[in-house]
């Protein structure tokens, strides 16, 4: 079974099967390192560049800012939902998300360069 993956709205939903399902404005708690200083950036998501999968799990490339110590920075292939029986399911964003930590933080092209406060 085909699952349709989108960003829609320039950069402001993610869409699966047609349907928005993940928007941005959410504050994420993020464990990834690349983000900023801070143990775990509490990152306000403003941007969704890119959406993939990586086996049933969705994942998102997102831009957004650390409401801690300001820093504005893209954060790679953070996990939004999973696919189960062909259906999206969401996962706790209210949780810590973790970030794979093999993955390049590579910029998309025209893409805001990382800033702090």
């Amino acid at each position: 079974m085909t699952t349709r993956l989108r960003v829609l709205d320039d950069g402001a939903w993610l869409s699966v099967d047609d349907t928005r399902r993940v928007s941005v404005s959410e504050l994420w708690r993020v464990d990834a390192p690349d983000v900023c200083e801070c143990d775990l950036a509490d990152l306000v998501v403003e941007n969704f560049l890119a959406v993939g999968v990586d086996g049933r799990t969705v994942t998102a490339r997102v831009y957004g800012q650390c409401i801690v110590c300001g820093t504005k920075s893209t954060v790679e292939w953070v996990p939004v939902g999973r696919i189960v029986d062909g259906e999206f399911a969401d996962i706790d964003r209210d949780g810590v998300l973790s970030v794979p930590r093999d993955v390049p933080n590579e910029p998309a092209a025209a893409e805001p360069e990382r800033k702090s406060g």
